[in-house]
């Protein structure tokens, strides 16, 4: 049996587990209760105190544990000034499409002094998955990790002694909903987290008034295993993930297995989960685990250089270890902030655990029913809602950014799952945005990955390329549809990857490549032997990347990009998919507390 690490200071709750199912193993599934209650509380870090928006005190807030098939049951009470909604990152969600928690796609936000129940089973998932808000930019600290574990008590490698979960999470010391509504109107370079967080500490890189923030400590023991649950729960990047001193196993990703590989360095796409296997096997000292955000070059907009630290502490270091006792612990060379190619050749290594062990396997390798080419970028729209204006930085224009050059208008008046249950309008009122089908190509081709389409100025490479359009926009699919999306990241304007997020489904992903795609090339690249399972894809730096998934999940499944800035600029879309041909494959009514729209 695996042990339990002990509890981190009190006020800073850091969450570490055991497998301590054994005795249940193979036993019936069970159901785990949560209440989650939302309010605002001053946090203190960099000699400021802070008002956040959590979950029952807690930064990050309470971790989910449960085995595969149980049902969870989350009592959400908010007491903050904000409608809410939470979203179980990576959970299926077969038949409870109301439970998805996306504001206003499945549901509408849960208003102040109001409650709200969610219930959804974790049945045909292993591994780790997180929560956090999907209203505005509040799941910057709105945010906590979910467990499932195996209900047979083994893993498909080596049982861990120990299981850690390490969140990378960002310290905010701005109002987060003024920030989302920046991002929404062109952002703001100004708008910057202060500081990176692993399990809530900044780490000691951060002091104020010469004494530095606390530090993630991890204890260890020599010769044993420690699972570690890697969460990006970052609004703004990718980050690189060391050990110094410690090779990294890595196992899973989005709650799938994975074909073991070991690293020294794990890169983890925001909105990503990656299970890795560290053993403790160095000469015992302390070492630090270090977290980077990486970014793209010049000429693409710069923002500060983030990176935290926690530690790796052995138990009974030698009091003669002069080298380790009386220096600070070994800091692992972490890859250059503007590298990217060590996050394409990290993802590309990535592979399913038994080739043809999924079942859908088979369905995807055979005929495709929907192919989609979605280019992700940004461009933008005249203020004032005017037909024309100068861009390249004009102040008469301002960014956005889009999926094939429409830019995603959330609804106004009511939730897309809503409107197709009860019919009725999603956006109402004169001159309402319109609600139309997600286009399956762009609007034009051109060189979507030329460098010199980055720069905005005033006539420039880009300019004629801008004009984009907002939209509601929904694809609707037949139950049981094979569908092949490849994503094809931009240079327009700025030239950063993008990691897509699907709700409600995992898809296979088949390939990634640099450059512009090219069917008649690209496709003989396709793994359909052992593809990995993901619900988030990394879409590389001027690149692309194809997926495939079954539409076997009736409901409205939110697809965006887990940059905060790219979704609340509007680089999203709905997928929605037909109910099946019987009761066991048709999207149940919804519960009867679900929350109605005020706006």
């Amino acid at each position: 049996m695996c042990k339990i690490m002990p509890p981190m200071a009190a006020g800073l709750v850091v969450f570490f587990f055991a497998v301590l199912f054994s005795a249940a193993a193979g036993g019936d599934a069970a159901v785990v209760e949560h209440t989650f209650v939302v309010n605002q509380v001053r946090m203190r870090h960099l000699c400021n105190d802070t008002l956040v928006t959590v979950v029952n005190g807690q930064f990050p807030g309470p971790a989910l544990e449960a085995t595969e098939g149980d049902t969870v049951v989350v009592h959400l009470v908010n007491q903050s000034p904000y409608g809410i909604t939470i979203h179980w990152h990576g959970v299926k969600q077969r038949l409870t499409c109301w439970a998805d928690g996306a504001g206003m796609i499945t549901q509408c936000p849960i208003q102040p002094n109001t409650t709200f129940t969610y219930r959804f089973d974790v049945t045909g998932q292993e591994g780790t998955l997180w929560w956090h808000s999907h209203v505005s930019a509040l799941r910057a600290t709105l945010h906590g990790i979910i467990v499932i574990r195996p209900r047979s008590g083994s893993y498909p490698f080596p049982k861990p002694d120990v299981e850690v979960p390490v969140i990378i999470g960002e310290w905010w010391q701005r109002d987060l909903v003024k920030v989302d509504k920046n991002f929404s109107i062109g952002g703001s370079f100004d708008d910057n987290p202060a500081a990176i967080a692993i399990n809530g500490k900044l780490g000691d890189l951060y002091n104020c008034s010469g004494v530095a923030e606390d530090n993630f400590v991890l204890d260890v023991e020599p010769g044993k295993t420690y699972m570690l649950r890697l969460v990006n729960a970052a609004l703004f990047s990718e980050y690189y993930f060391k050990v110094a001193g410690h090779k990294l196993t890595v196992v899973g990703a989005d709650a799938n297995y994975l074909k073991p590989f070991t690293t020294d360095v794990v890169a983890v796409a925001a909105g990503e989960t990656i299970d890795v296997l560290m053993v403790a096997d160095a000469p015992p000292c302390r070492y630090y685990m270090a977290a980077l955000a990486n970014q793209p070059p010049v000429p693409d907009p710069q923002i500060p250089v983030f990176v935290s630290r926690g530690v790796v502490q052995y138990s009974n270091i030698p009091k003669d270890a002069k080298n380790c006792t009386e220096k600070s612990p070994l800091m692992p060379v972490m890859p250059d902030q503007h590298d990217t190619i060590t996050t394409f050749y990290f993802h590309g290594n990535l592979t399913g655990l038994q080739p043809g062990g999924n079942p859908l396997l088979p369905q995807v390798r055979g005929r495709v029913d929907e192919h989609l080419f979605l280019t992700l970028g940004k461009g933008s729209m005249c203020t004032n809602n005017k037909t024309s204006c100068k861009r390249g930085g004009n102040p008469e224009s301002f960014e956005v950014a889009y999926i094939n050059n429409v830019s995603f208008h959330l609804p106004d008046t009511t939730a897309v799952l809503q409107a197709r249950y009860y019919g009725g309008k999603l956006n109402g009122g004169r001159g309402a945005v319109p609600v139309q089908d997600l286009p399956s190509r762009p609007p034009r081709a051109f060189n979507f990955t030329d460098p010199a389409l980055i720069p905005v100025v005033p006539g420039g490479k880009m300019e004629e390329l801008e004009p984009t359009r907002k939209a509601t926009m929904t694809r609707r699919f037949a139950y049981n549809a094979t569908v092949e999306v490849v994503f094809q990241s931009t240079a327009t304007m700025q030239s950063d990857s993008n990691p897509m997020h699907l709700h409600g489904h995992d898809f296979f992903v088949l390939a990634q490549g640099h450059g512009n795609y090219d069917a008649a090339r690209d496709v003989r690249s396709y793994n359909l032997v052992d593809p990995p399972m993901k619900n988030t894809v990394q879409v590389p730096r001027l690149g692309w990347a194809a997926i495939r998934f079954v539409a076997d999940n009736p409901g409205a499944w939110f697809l965006h990009c887990h940059f905060e800035f790219h979704m609340a600029m509007g680089m999203a879309a709905v997928f929605e998919v037909d109910n099946g041909p019987t009761l066991e494959t048709t999207l149940p009514p919804p519960p009867s507390d679900l929350p109605k729209c005020t706006r």
